[in-house]
């Protein structure tokens, strides 16, 4: 288990040459954004809306949608020329992010940036969240592993993807209250467990797809070892203390593992024995 990244930012390659300059959290999105099949979920999202009445946040949940698409740089690359996955679109416009922050900071829910949810830790930018989810190239029948709960949001994106998550958070209370959370909202496919994720969850693998939230300098081998062939991790990889790169691994049928730097990034360090 992991916790959630403080100040997770992607860093766009004008960054790397300005001396390691973040993405500004909420600040507006580079121009040239993503070429957008994904576009037709948003407007789908706004018409099912509209349909059945203005729910609290949904202009400002749309409008954080907006801002994931409207990259480009870097972030047009990961994901591809035909922009973000659909499927992730549309999880993003549907999960309710203000119910994964503490009350004072609901407002501010669907802001580009980390906002903090108590004992140090972090929900992460929305952007991260998308970019990782769509990385992971997730599938209605698959069975993926999170490491690192935090308060759940990314495990809440997932569940819109998969059949069922599996979440690992390395303090208790925090494992807690994501549990007493996802089961409130009506997660009934993820399971949450408090422990060390990184050594994964022998018990109820192998994985489809496993996403870790927070860096280490090499891939845990556990981890490897849980992924079914055909499957794939997504993980920062990298010294704390410098840029790191989130990273695609991939299995093959024949049990080759393939590395993919994706892009630079920041993430905290991966916790626990190791």
């Amino acid at each position: 288990m992991t916790r959630e990244p403080k100040m997770e930012t992607v860093i766009p390659d004008r960054a790397c040459r300005t001396g390691g300059r973040a993405i500004a959290p909420g600040g507006p999105a580079p121009t040239g954004g993503l070429a957008s099949g994904a576009a037709l979920s948003l407007a789908l999202f706004l018409v099912t809306a509209a349909s059945f009445g203005a729910e609290p946040f949904d202009a400002e949940r749309a409008a954080m949608v907006r801002t994931i698409q409207g990259y480009g740089g870097e972030v047009a690359q990961a994901v591809g020329p035909k922009g973000f996955d659909p499927r992730v679109i549309e999880a993003m416009g549907t999960v309710p992010r203000h119910q994964f922050v503490p009350e004072r900071l609901k407002a501010r829910a669907y802001e580009n940036r980390p906002l903090p949810i108590g004992l140090g830790q972090t929900i992460s930018q929305p952007l991260i969240v998308a970019l990782m989810t769509h990385l992971l190239a997730p599938r209605s029948d698959h069975v993926v592993l999170e490491v690192g709960t935090g308060s759940g949001y990314q495990a809440a994106v997932l569940a819109h993807l998969v059949r069922r998550v599996h979440t690992i958070e390395i303090l208790p209370a925090l494992a807690e209250e994501a549990a007493v959370r996802l089961g409130r909202l009506g997660y009934d496919n993820v399971v949450v467990r408090a422990g060390d994720g990184y050594h994964g969850w022998e018990e109820v693998a192998p994985f489809d797809g496993i996403i870790v939230t927070a860096t280490t300098d090499h891939v845990p081998p556990r981890l490897v070892r849980q992924l079914k062939p055909g499957g794939r991790m997504v993980i920062p990889l990298g010294d704390p203390a410098e840029v790191q790169h989130l990273t695609v691994v991939e299995v093959d049928d024949a049990g080759t593992v393939r590395t993919r730097r994706v892009l630079p990034v920041r993430f905290v360090p991966l916790t626990g024995r190791h």
